[in-house]
């Protein structure tokens, strides 16, 4: 008798923030026999799993730090499916957003395993909204492009990104969202200038987008070269936007009493997640420890 051949489901976990799982992406993992997972996947969603549910980390940070190569992720995929397990492949934001998704989907296909696509929040969208920041809106922007923001065109020589079309299309009515945007922020900004677009063009830049630690930083595309040296921020995305449409501004933040402008700072105060919103004992824009969080984004962490 031919053993059982089990199940694969790729997982988009999310932009960070538990909660903002998919209802089937949690159905998944209360279900799973084997949870392979990746760096951003939040500890919060792996408790979802069963206690007796195999945890499997092959996570992969920036500066070469991969202790998996792709085909080996693949590999674990594939066996244990043929195993009879079901086997949840956890992914930050969405399988399909720059999470070689679809090179996991192709392997699966071609060695005849079943397996489902779970989309996620992809943080390209969550991050910028969670900081107020729409990235179409009808008077302003009508379209939106994600961009890698560390392609490797020593692997690959054909997948230069079109700099000079992309400076186009952000100087019109487009928003310009550039994952992975730390280890070649300074050239690809310079790409972008050097294809038309205005050095002062407005630009944020977003870390642990949706989460009680994130932090964002407005600044010009000029300005944003090097900001990583300038402040404590490992920046998972840059957002250059002509005219960009602020849901609270800067000027709004500054009219707070309890505001407080920090002069030695080269761009503007980090922002709030949620300025508007009060959450009983906590003060508008206040620090607090991160371990007595409770996630309400009142705060400045």
């Amino acid at each position: 008798m031919n053993e059982p051949i089990g199940k694969v489901y790729l997982v988009g976990a999310g932009p960070g923030a538990p909660d903002l799982l998919t209802l089937r992406g949690a159905e998944t993992i209360r279900t799973s026999d084997v949870v392979v997972y990746d760096y951003l996947a939040s500890p919060e969603i792996l408790k979802l799993a069963p206690r007796a549910a195999e945890r499997i980390y092959v996570g992969k940070r920036g500066g070469g730090d991969h202790p998996f190569a792709q085909d080996e992720i693949n590999r674990i995929l594939i066996d244990y499916a043929r195993a009879g397990k079901r086997v949840v492949r956890l992914k930050g934001g969405d399988p399909f957003i720059f999470g070689r998704g679809g090179e996991e989907a192709e392997a699966l296909a071609a060695a005849g395993i079943a397996f489902e696509i779970v989309p996620g929040v992809t943080s390209a969208i969550a991050a910028p909204a969670f900081a107020g920041i729409p990235l179409t809106h009808r008077e302003h922007g009508s379209f939106v492009a994600f961009l890698t923001g560390h392609e490797d065109l020593a692997k690959n020589p054909g997948a230069a990104l079109p700099w000079a079309e992309l400076a186009r299309a952000a100087r019109g009515r487009g928003t310009l969202v550039i994952l992975m945007a730390t280890a070649r922020m300074r050239e690809n900004l310079a790409h972008l200038i050097a294809g038309g677009l205005p050095a002062d063009t407005p630009a944020a830049a977003i870390q642990w987008g949706t989460t009680a630690a994130q932090k964002t930083v407005l600044a010009t595309v000029q300005q944003m070269n090097g900001i990583e040296d300038k402040e404590p921020i490992k920046i998972s995305k840059v957002i250059a936007d002509r005219e960009p449409v602020r849901i609270a501004t800067i000027e709004e933040y500054k009219k707070n009493p309890d505001y407080v402008d920090e002069k030695e700072k080269p761009v503007e105060k980090y922002l709030t997640l949620y300025p508007d919103y009060k959450y009983e004992g906590y003060k508008w824009g206040m620090s607090i420890d991160l371990n007595s969080c409770v996630g309400c984004g009142a705060c400045v962490v």
